[in-house]
């Protein structure tokens, strides 16, 4: 039982070490993938932006866009802290949502898999794109 509980504790400990080295499990193991974003105002007809930015595998959206944030300097976004449903996508290039006029931005995924555009049920805060995935925020109303 002893043995047992030493092999235990000892795994535990190199999992724990693991854990601690900053992109051992997803950067090195795995790098990054390529992925599109294209910004559509539904409201204003404005022209699409598109941008391209790398998710480390199995990476969040929301790591991609902050990512996308630090590198370039046309794509700008906030967002606020829900405690009950995570990040919630406030603004994007200086366009916000308005609960009095009912905008928001919606977030669809057009799929590498069959091309076809799904609205996910989480949001930036959770969703993982797939590889060839093309991110569409789009600025429209409810």
């Amino acid at each position: 039982m002893m043995l047992y509980l030493l092999k235990v504790l000892e795994l535990s400990t190199v999992f724990s070490l693991l854990l601690l080295v900053p992109g051992i499990l997803t950067e090195k193991e795995h790098g990054s993938n390529p992925i599109n974003l294209t910004i559509v105002n539904s409201i204003s007809n404005a022209p699409n932006e598109t941008y391209s930015a790398d998710i480390v595998f199995r990476g969040i959206l929301l790591g991609a866009m902050r990512r996308l944030q630090q590198t370039n300097a046309d794509f700008k976004f906030t967002c606020t802290e829900n405690f009950n449903y995570g990040p919630f996508l406030e603004s994007v290039n200086g366009v916000a949502g308005n609960n009095a006029e009912h905008t928001y931005w919606e977030l669809l995924v057009q799929t590498g898999k069959n091309g076809s555009v799904i609205r996910p049920d989480v949001g930036i805060g959770c969703y993982i794109p797939e590889p060839n995935d093309h991110i569409i925020l789009n600025f429209t109303k409810w």
